[in-house]
């Protein structure tokens, strides 16, 4: 997509997308994990490891199979607030955003289609801010998914010896 084409408002929300609300989304699980009660610490937990966990995946993967980003291929700029100059794929940021979304889902269904939706806004940010295609988004979201899983299934708290 060019950028030239894009109005000011067009550009400011793509970069929105691709750089804050992820941001925003870590912000959302604090807010939950202090104001609604029923919003545990060791789901809290989850979200953040399963988070943390999918974006040390990515950045792994990204050093074996360095590729190429959109803005790079075509010349043009990226719609970030910061310019990436590592591999494309997986998205980091996508990857990053469903392992903690996923994460809430897997404990709270209504409250966490709201963090998935923000996933997908997140990886559609990405792809408009042209730092990386498509692909790069479906494998970035599929490891954010593995990892909210992975995190699920270990139970965090019993293996750290306390109780929920």
């Amino acid at each position: 997509m060019n950028p030239a084409v894009l109005s000011g408002q067009s550009s400011i929300f793509i970069t929105f997308l691709a750089s804050f609300l992820i941001w925003i989304m870590f912000g959302g699980l604090v807010v939950l994990w202090i104001i609604d009660g029923r919003f545990k610490k060791e789901q809290a937990l989850h979200a953040l490891f399963a988070a943390l966990l999918a974006w040390v995946l990515s950045q792994m993967i990204k050093s074996l199979f360095p590729t190429i980003r959109p803005f790079q291929m075509y010349g043009t700029m990226p719609m970030t607030l910061l310019v990436p100059f590592d591999g494309a794929f997986p998205s980091g940021h996508t990857a990053s955003a469903f392992g903690l979304a996923v994460s809430v889902w897997l404990h709270n269904k209504k409250i966490g289609i709201l963090f998935v939706m923000g996933a997908i806004l997140v990886g559609l940010g990405r792809i408009l801010g042209n730092v990386h295609f498509f692909a790069d988004v479906v494998g970035g979201s599929l490891i954010g998914v593995v990892s909210a899983y992975l995190v699920g299934r270990l139970h965090l708290y019993k293996l750290l010896g306390r109780n929920t």
